[in-house]
């Protein structure tokens, strides 16, 4: 059993000795990977390799063919590399995802991912996708209520969302005889809470508590039918304490960036543009149309108040042909700052989806699709009213982690604890 628990930063952990003591399960720090933003490190998990290697350096990427932006995409095709389980599988063991980024058309025996239907004429079908297909519709009837789109994105997300994941992860374990042999599930709603009032503020302690009763549930469910658990958090959040920096902003005044004006309203022109930017948390991912482009585009996000430093990809790691859609260098915040998508200055010139929860238009991660706005069925456009961020990593940005797995030395890092799991399963796991 294998548990990805959003936003677990030992931040959140090391001062609370009584709590850890509460719920039984020995938590440690542990480094996470870089960046560290959800899809790259769970793809860094079941592969064992870095983001360089795999190819998500990102929650999104700029398809330079389409020009187009895309983010949160599912297709499990987009990691590129072996599975940490693919030996283990091959000798008949069945494993399971649930909840995990990038898990659609991934070769296991059990899938399951949010995969709503948008209308033609509005709205939605908040729907789950499985494999087998009937698997959702069995569970839902088992668990006796569908899953809560609502509770897992959106100003609505909360506890609900990992509370029906956790009943369906003890669903599964619950006969060891038709448990999968391995299981790796992801719990969200501990990320939400920190992005609206920071990882200090009392409600997240709260969300922290809640938390734990989940993990500890899952833990002695999987010790019931004599599972071996891993619990391991993905990032560690930090208070914002800064204005948010805005790269699209400033690509668009230097001319790299081009919009369309339709009706007022500012929208991406990627066709026309020289240099695009996909606003991640606390990093900004740059594409760039030639080496020129390139060139001005470090000069503009370089001298751009709270970016602290600009990363090159490492295009030598894995073959150009392979990952076609890297891109050129990653601009990194300072410490309390985060960056933002928007690239308008007036509130008018916003395009019709900022005020709307719609992770697959905006080119760039949007935290405010956490919170109300001012009118209904509205989320807020008010980037200053985020207190929580991530994906810079470290030392000072440790995760928490906790094993049954027997794992000597302790593993120093996710990347290292992933490697070890494979071994594990190679080498020690049932046949």
């Amino acid at each position: 059993m294998v548990l990805d628990v959003a936003g677990l930063g030992w931040n959140l952990i090391e001062h609370r000795p009584d709590v850890i003591a509460r719920y039984g399960i020995a938590l440690q720090p542990i480094e996470t990977v870089f960046p560290a933003l959800t899809c790259p490190v769970q793809a860094s998990f079941r592969t064992g390799v870095v983001p360089d290697g795999h190819g998500m350096v990102a929650n999104g990427f700029y398809a330079r063919r389409l020009a187009r932006a895309l983010f949160w995409e599912q297709s499990a095709s987009l990691v590129f590399g072996d599975r940490i389980w693919r030996r283990f599988r091959a000798r008949g063991n069945r494993v399971a995802m649930l909840f995990w980024q990038q898990s659609l058309g991934e070769e296991v025996d059990i899938v399951l991912s949010p995969r709503p239907i948008h209308r033609h004429h509005g709205g939605m079908i908040p729907d789950c996708q499985s494999q087998p297909a009937e698997f959702y519709a069995k569970l839902c009837a088992e668990l006796g209520r569908p899953f809560p789109l609502d509770a897992y994105w959106g100003p609505r997300a909360s506890l609900r969302s990992s509370e029906w994941i956790t009943d369906a992860i003890c669903y599964l374990l619950d006969d060891a005889d038709t448990a999968p042999d391995l299981l790796l599930a992801y719990l969200p709603h501990l990320d939400y809470d920190q992005q609206r009032y920071g990882p200090n503020d009392l409600i997240t302690d709260h969300a922290v508590e809640e938390t734990l009763r989940l993990v500890s549930r899952v833990w002695a469910g999987a010790r019931e039918i004599e599972a071996d658990v891993v619990i391991f958090g993905d990032y560690a959040m930090v208070p914002v304490t800064g204005h948010p920096i805005y790269p699209a902003l400033a690509l668009r005044r230097a001319g790299l960036f081009q919009v369309r004006n339709v009706r007022g309203r500012l929208y991406p022109n990627f066709f026309d543009s020289r240099a695009v930017v996909l606003a991640d948390h606390e990093l900004a991912v740059v594409y760039a149309r030639d080496v020129d482009s390139a060139r001005q585009a470090r000069r503009v996000l370089e001298a751009l108040d709270g970016v602290a430093l600009l990363l090159d990809t490492d295009p030598g790691r894995v073959p150009a042909d392979r990952l076609p859609d890297r891109p050129d260098f990653i601009a990194v915040a300072s410490e309390g700052r985060w960056m933002a998508y928007p690239w308008w200055e007036e509130r008018h010139e916003e395009p019709d989806f900022a005020a709307h929860v719609d992770i697959h238009s905006k080119p760039g991660y949007d935290p405010c699709e956490l919170l109300f706005g001012r009118w209904p069925w509205r989320i807020s456009t008010d980037p200053t009213r985020i207190r929580g961020t991530h994906g810079r990593a470290g030392p000072t940005r440790l995760v928490a982690w906790a094993s049954t797995l027997t794992l000597q030395p302790a593993p120093d890092s996710v990347l290292d604890l992933s490697r070890r799991i494979e071994q594990w399963l190679n080498n020690d796991a049932p046949r």
